[in-house]
């Protein structure tokens, strides 16, 4: 991977890979996303060599957010391929305008005498082609090779895994229909590939050999409240403690769905909009929905059971 971006003619010049570890941790910190010592190292190995970066972990606790805040501080572009069941290798490569096709095929056939291999030659082409995120991909972008992220690749299937293999270890991909002059499709220099999982199944392990691996945990209480600050920097200092030792409590119950720090911003904003400046059962009633996501998980928070963990709370940063 080149160290000094590709700008392009009249494009303004590009910030530099970062060149250490600690300037991993201060671009990212730039950009408002407070990362630890562990995760920073990850990032530069890979911007370093550029290899794909694998990053498992709980929803929302962070990993779409590593890709955003790397293509913002080098200037990137951000292509993003959402993954869902039964996404295919064509879905995510490209596809074909075929309304427009069909209104070539009626213009040629009333002017008459159309030349059938003309006529698919030009009808398969660049001009018909919709490019979907990994052509995008590998194709020349200003400022540089792009920020390419593979958003929760375990919702996809084995035969696509596969395909993303091949795709990532030549950073090409073809397109039959061009034919050998156009096709393949290959980067001229490697995107930065960021691949994101939620653990709902295990990802093939010849997918993860081919990336560095990094699991992304949820913060401890200081660095918790550090993404806090710096996302949610007019909260209450009182109130910003006090949402994040709560939630920290609820990562403890026995919970369907736990919650992450997306939703302790998510909540700290909630409760400033209603100029709250500490928490209280009845806010925590009223509000739990920004935190909680399945309706058994806010009946267990029912009643005396927030009262009671509020309570603990309370205690806990007392005692800090």
């Amino acid at each position: 991977m080149q160290h000094v971006p590709m700008n392009q003619p009249g494009q303004p010049p590009q910030p530099e890979l970062p060149a250490s570890i600690d300037a991993v941790a201060g671009m990212l910190a730039a950009q408002g996303y407070v990362s630890d010592r562990a995760l920073a190292t990850v990032v530069f190995l890979a911007l370093r060599l550029g290899r794909p970066l694998f990053l498992e972990g709980e929803a929302g606790t962070g990993k779409t957010e590593i890709a955003k805040t790397i293509a913002a501080a080098l200037g990137r572009r951000l292509i993003r391929l959402q993954c869902y069941e039964g996404l295919d290798s064509a879905s995510a490569v490209y596809e074909w305008n075929f309304a427009e096709q069909m209104i070539a095929i009626r213009t040629a056939e009333a002017a008459g005498g159309a030349d059938r291999d003309s006529l698919r030659k030009e009808l398969f082409s660049e001009e018909f082609l919709i490019s979907r995120p990994l052509l995008e991909a590998m194709r020349p972008q200003p400022g540089g090779p792009p920020v390419l992220l593979i958003d929760e690749v375990d919702r996809t299937d084995e035969p696509f895994e596969a395909f993303l293999l091949e795709a990532l270890s030549d950073f090409q991909v073809t397109i039959p229909e061009l034919g050998p002059e156009q096709s393949p499709v290959r980067a001229p220099a490697p995107p930065i590939v960021i691949l994101t999982s939620n653990r709902t199944r295990e990802v093939h392990d010849a997918l993860k050999r081919r990336c560095l691996y990094h699991w992304v945990d949820y913060p401890d209480f200081e660095r918790e409240m550090a993404i806090l600050r710096a996302r949610v920097p007019e909260a209450p200092m009182r109130l910003s403690r006090e949402v994040v030792a709560f939630v920290q409590r609820l990562r403890d119950e026995d919970l369907f769905k736990k919650p992450g720090v997306a939703e302790s911003i998510d909540w700290a904003k909630c409760l400033l909009a209603l100029d709250s400046v500490a928490l209280s059962p009845e806010v925590i009633a009223d509000t739990l929905g920004a935190v909680l996501k399945y309706q058994d998980d806010l009946r267990r928070l029912e009643g005396p059971e927030a009262a009671r963990l509020l309570d603990a709370v309370r205690r806990d940063l007392d005692g800090a």
